[in-house]
């Protein structure tokens, strides 16, 4: 029995067909599976924010409780954290204008509450208090746990960026809407170590 040449073309383009649509099934699918890991890792990283933000009223209450505190600094302080929990980011859209604006709201808070620090060792009394040497650890935790988590999410989004843009899964990219995804960037100057003098 012999095949005619338009049985043969049918066969091999239903065979392409049929290989075109398993290649893009599974890119597609391994598209969404990079994408929720990002959003998860993410949702991680609002989280550990969400955690020293929390720590802010307790710490200003307790510095509060000193008299002569510099009420400047406290403002600043709250005022930064309020700005900082105000910017929300869509998971589905984490590019660089969005995570920038984010991230800057975030080292705002960061700065302000190193500021509070330094003003903090003028008063030896308040250092001496346990619920201010509980709240001040339980914030250097979470200033680590944010550094790890930012990390992590860095890597996530490193691993759905190459994805996106390896050959011929860029292809499928652009068709089915995946798009690079921002990283956090360190804070600027931050490659320069601080001078000390005595």
């Amino acid at each position: 029995m012999k095949l005619s040449k338009g049985w043969i073309i049918l066969i091999v383009v239903v065979l392409a067909l049929l290989l075109l649509y398993s290649s893009g099934k599974s890119t597609y699918n391994n598209f969404v599976t990079k994408d929720q890991v990002v959003q998860q890792q993410w949702a991680q990283v609002e989280n550990v924010y969400q955690r020293r933000s929390d720590l802010i009223p307790n710490l200003v209450n307790t510095v509060k409780g000193v008299a002569n505190f510099e009420q400047k600094t406290l403002t600043a302080v709250i005022e930064a954290r309020a700005k900082a929990t105000s910017v929300q980011i869509n998971p589905k859209n984490l590019d660089e204008a969005s995570l920038q604006k984010f991230q800057s709201a975030q080292d705002n808070v960061s700065s302000s509450l190193a500021r509070l620090m330094v003003v903090v060792e003028n008063y030896p009394q308040l250092k001496a208090t346990q619920n201010f040497t509980e709240l001040q650890s339980q914030l250097e935790g979470t200033e680590n746990r944010i550094t790890v988590e930012r990390m992590k999410f860095n890597e996530v989004v490193q691993d759905y960026n190459i994805q996106v843009k390896r050959f011929p899964a860029n292809l499928f990219a652009g068709m089915f809407g995946f798009k690079e995804k921002a990283f956090f960037h360190a804070v600027q100057g931050a490659d320069k170590a601080p001078a000390v003098q005595f």
